[in-house]
């Protein structure tokens, strides 16, 4: 395991810090107070950073939320390990592809710096109103407190995404842990290599749209299909707890600084 090393950074940074390393393509769309998050992934990007598969991230910016989210959804169906970055109205926006994305269980992570809804005036105040707007799509969800559980929360995040397939939105208090400078750990890539579960990488690239293994997706069903298999997702959920846990206990172990009260909270 690599030497603990210690950084001065902010919420969105770290959390920047944490998808660049699981991500192949990044699509964007800024809307305070996420933008950051966005800004140093484009940044690393070109400066030609790696992430743990030895590539550099694809960063492409659309002319919306709505159409992040779909880029995002596209993505994911061709393949790539897809993130984005987000808050406020700009997640409502996000919400129809949401479902589709949790309906076809599509390992995505929304980075969510969570911010008031706009409903009589804008308000950059960092309530979790956009948050609760998004609860019953699908996704499952990650919210950290403070600098360092955007870090290792975020981690968490996408590796739980790749091994159970349910996609995740990560959250975190808009400007509170968002724009907070801390000092805390950083996880070493090599730490993130040695967890994810690369048959599960390699599944979900092998299930990529490919026009030389045609496959029929996004039909139309009736009542009792729909039913069907709506009830066999319960199988994903049912073992997704178990395997959050074990993933945060195997990263609580190799890094010595997660809180015990999430493993109790978790039922380890």
């Amino acid at each position: 395991m690599a030497n603990k090393v210690f950084k001065s950074m902010d919420g969105n940074m770290a959390a920047a810090y944490v998808a660049y390393a699981f991500t192949d393509v990044a699509a964007i769309y800024p809307i305070t107070p996420s933008s950051n998050m966005a800004e140093y992934t484009d940044e690393w990007a070109a400066s030609g950073k790696k992430n743990i598969f030895g590539q550099s991230v694809s960063v492409t910016e659309l002319q919306s939320e709505g159409g992040a989210s779909g880029a995002v959804h596209g993505s994911l169906q061709a393949g790539a390990l897809t993130t984005t970055y987000t808050a406020s109205q700009g997640l409502l926006l996000m919400i129809p592809n949401m479902y589709k994305m949790a309906g076809e269980l599509l390992p995505a992570v929304f980075h969510v710096s969570a911010r008031a809804i706009a409903a009589h005036a804008l308000s950059i105040y960092g309530d979790h109103s956009d948050i609760m707007a998004a609860r019953q799509t699908g996704f499952a969800m990650l919210a950290s407190g403070s600098v360092q559980e955007v870090m290792d929360l975020g981690g968490i995040a996408h590796l739980a995404a790749i091994k159970s397939r349910v996609p995740f939105v990560h959250f975190f208090d808009g400007f509170r842990t968002s724009h907070e400078v801390q000092k805390i750990e950083t996880i070493d890539y090599s730490v993130f290599s040695d967890l994810v579960d690369m048959d599960a990488v390699d599944a979900f690239r092998n299930r990529a749209l490919n026009p030389e293994h045609p496959v029929t997706r996004g039909t139309a069903q009736n009542p009792a299909s729909i039913q069907r298999f709506r009830m066999l997702l319960t199988i994903t959920w049912l073992r997704f707890l178990r395997l959050l846990a074990e993933i945060t206990s195997l990263l609580t172990t190799m890094v010595h600084q997660m809180q015990r009260t999430l493993l109790l909270q978790w039922g380890l």
